[in-house]
């Protein structure tokens, strides 16, 4: 009886052996053919918003959003840091064009333009246009502050602004050793400035050091009035490859201070040019960055887990440590956990593709003038891979 159950149960399943790979050969066939008519399905990036809702709804330190119409933000106008001081601050970046005699003469293909409501851009405009906006935000969160731009003396930068100065230096700046020469850059540019902090006494200017796809949105001025010792501070996030971005870098500007950050980038340069050349063109100063603050034996890397402020002493540098969560925030892109936007964020790092997000928020905080509902239009667009 067995064995002629276990028959019938086979012959039962018999037809189901020809008919599932047939089954299976035109599900792959349909997906192709879906492939052809649309090829560009999988890898295509937005050219314009796509707006979703807020993440972070329902949690209390998290920005509330109604569409691009913010409930709960924190983002008021306040007199501006250096209205309040002697102190001044100044933005530096550092910024080069590639092929520009060519790419802004001709433009060879229509897969080069891209438009961003009312403006089409190529190559080096659409870069220059990040610049602009990176100094543009800048100008509206911190208006006495200042913006200098260091690039190589090839570069015939189209920057005519009040308040930006263009530093050439010279360097090795292609693109496989832009972020190598970014660290010289740094170095060349703070020795001039000790050099004139030497030469007699003024008003003292510290230095942020940022990515120019960033947007800074509220006074950081409190940096240097809330944590009065620290020579250089990073942002940090919790992850254990790479905890610290090297795309937000503070400068106490005081003699001290700039010694010390000096020599705490000169030992980064070191272990960059040692150890991590081959991730030259990215990561790699990530990865000396974070070599260099794991190098000090009593440091406890599980304070990268909590987005909490602190102060380390590095190698005899005081180094404050301040989350990505609030000075270094990125739009998740794609897929993954995401909590939305802390209700104080101070600047949103537009990397990669997102830098169309960035030029349309520009666009769309000049029709709102509202900071605040221009995060909302970022946390609705944040998830969305753009053209650029």
């Amino acid at each position: 009886m067995r064995i002629c159950s276990e028959r019938r149960r086979f012959l039962f399943l018999l037809p189901l052996l020809f008919f599932i790979p047939h089954l299976l050969s035109f599900l792959e066939l349909h997906r192709d053919l879906t492939l052809q008519d649309h090829p560009n399905k999988r890898s295509k990036k937005f050219d314009h918003l796509v707006l979703g809702p807020a993440a972070g709804q329902g949690h209390p330190d998290r920005l509330q959003c109604s569409g691009t119409k913010a409930l709960n933000s924190t983002h008021f106008p306040t007199i501006p840091h250096s209205a309040n001081t002697e102190d001044n601050i100044h933005f530096v970046t550092v910024f080069t064009v590639y092929n520009a005699s060519q790419d802004s003469k001709v433009i060879s293909r229509s897969t080069d333009v891209v438009k961003v409501g009312d403006a089409s851009y190529n190559k080096v405009e659409r870069s220059m246009a990040v610049l602009n906006v990176f100094i543009d935000f800048i100008q509206v969160s911190m208006p006495q502050s200042n913006v200098i731009i260091l690039t190589n003396p090839a570069s015939d930068l189209p920057i005519r602004r009040d308040g930006v100065a263009v530093y050439p230096i010279q360097g090795e700046y292609s693109r496989d050793t832009l972020m190598l020469q970014r660290i010289r850059s740094y170095l060349s540019f703070l020795d001039a400035r000790l050099a004139e902090q030497r030469r007699g006494p003024k008003n003292t200017d510290h230095y942020i050091f940022t990515d120019s796809d960033m947007a800074v949105v509220s006074d950081l001025g409190e940096i240097f009035q809330k944590h009065p010792n620290f020579h250089l501070a990073l942002t940090f996030r919790n992850n254990k490859a790479q905890p610290l971005n090297s795309g937000f870098i503070a400068v106490r500007g005081t003699e001290d201070g700039i010694l010390r950050a000096k020599a705490f980038l000169q030992e980064v340069l070191k272990i960059y040019s040692s150890k991590f050349m081959k991730a030259s063109r990215m990561l790699g100063d990530q990865l000396a960055l974070a070599w260099v603050v794991r190098s000090n034996r009593s440091f406890d890397a599980r304070k990268f887990s909590k987005p909490e402020t602190f102060i380390e002493e590095i190698n005899g540098v005081s180094v404050l440590f301040l989350p990505c969560a609030l000075y270094n925030w990125t739009p998740p892109e794609g897929a993954g956990q995401f909590h939305g936007m802390p209700m104080n964020v101070k600047v949103v790092h537009f990397k990669g593709s997102r830098k169309r997000l960035m030029l349309e928020s520009w666009n769309f905080y000049r029709s709102s003038s509202s900071i605040s509902d221009m995060l909302c239009l970022i946390l609705s667009s944040g998830r969305t891979k753009y053209d650029f």
